[in-house]
């Protein structure tokens, strides 16, 4: 009971440490809605084909297509907010503290933390997607650790640092997801489309260079005096490590000369 105790205590805790002005928003207020969102995701990848053995792949192109034309105009919505907000407020590049503050710059910087922290959560269709398509060597340990991990850390971002320096590794991702979903819009018209998609192996380049300028420029932050979390620099650096090796991983596995021969 003791240790029930001090666990209730630590968790009230660290909720009271949250950003007010974020405490209302949808899915804000504790961890439970996404933890428990992130526990009928894994239950979906475990069962899911499972549940579609018997049964023939969905033909679900009309739906592919829309879904990430949607998710386009998503990441080109987010990569505007950050940009246009970061610039109008003044952001540094090298070093940028949260604005607390209820300015409205303030709140919009927010406010697009959050929409970029729910497309993880809209991202999860992607993995729905694979298997009703039974498409299930696409449901890979990289992709669910990477669907996993990715609402889990926005979160957090959202919950304590709605801005700040984050936007640097958001334009950057909200950029390469402008890409990644172009590529899978494309791909998902059918096979004749394959001949126009030569450049699927430099989408997983720009992704690993996106992951390597964020270790950079949190390398950096981590070793100035920056008035940004240092926890929070140090958990986006081990991160952004983690999917530099498991990218590294993929690419090799799927461009080595070995496999095009």
């Amino acid at each position: 009971m003791d240790i029930l105790h001090r666990f209730n205590e630590g968790y009230n805790w660290m909720l009271s440490k949250g950003d007010p002005r974020v405490q209302s928003w949808p899915l804000m207020e504790t961890p439970v809605p996404l933890l428990t969102l992130l526990v009928l995701y894994l239950v979906m990848v475990y069962q899911g084909p499972r549940a579609m053995a018997p049964h023939k792949p969905l033909p679900l192109t009309s739906v592919l297509v829309a879904y990430n034309l949607a998710l386009v105009c998503l990441s080109a919505y987010m990569f505007y907010e950050f940009l246009v907000t970061s610039i109008l407020s003044g952001y540094s590049f090298k070093c940028q503290p949260v604005d607390y503050s209820n300015d409205p710059l303030a709140i919009r910087m927010a406010n697009v933390c959050w929409w970029y922290f729910f497309s993880k959560i809209i991202e999860f269709l992607d993995t729905a997607f694979f298997i009703l398509r039974k498409k299930n060597n696409q449901v890979t340990f990289l992709h669910v650790y990477h669907h996993c991990t990715m609402p889990i850390n926005w979160w957090l971002g959202v919950k304590y640092v709605a801005g700040g320096q984050v936007f640097v590794m958001t334009i950057l991702n909200c950029f390469v997801h402008i890409v990644m979903y172009s590529y899978y819009g494309l791909s998902a018209l059918g096979p004749h489309m394959k001949k126009y998609l030569w450049w699927k192996r430099y989408l997983t380049v720009l992704q690993l260079s996106q992951f390597f300028a964020v270790i950079v420029h949190t390398g950096y932050n981590m070793t100035t005096n920056c008035s940004f979390p240092t926890g929070f620099n140090y958990a986006v650096f081990i991160y952004a490590i983690t999917l530099v090796l498991l990218f590294s991983n993929f690419f090799k596995n799927t461009y080595s000369k070995s496999k095009e021969d």
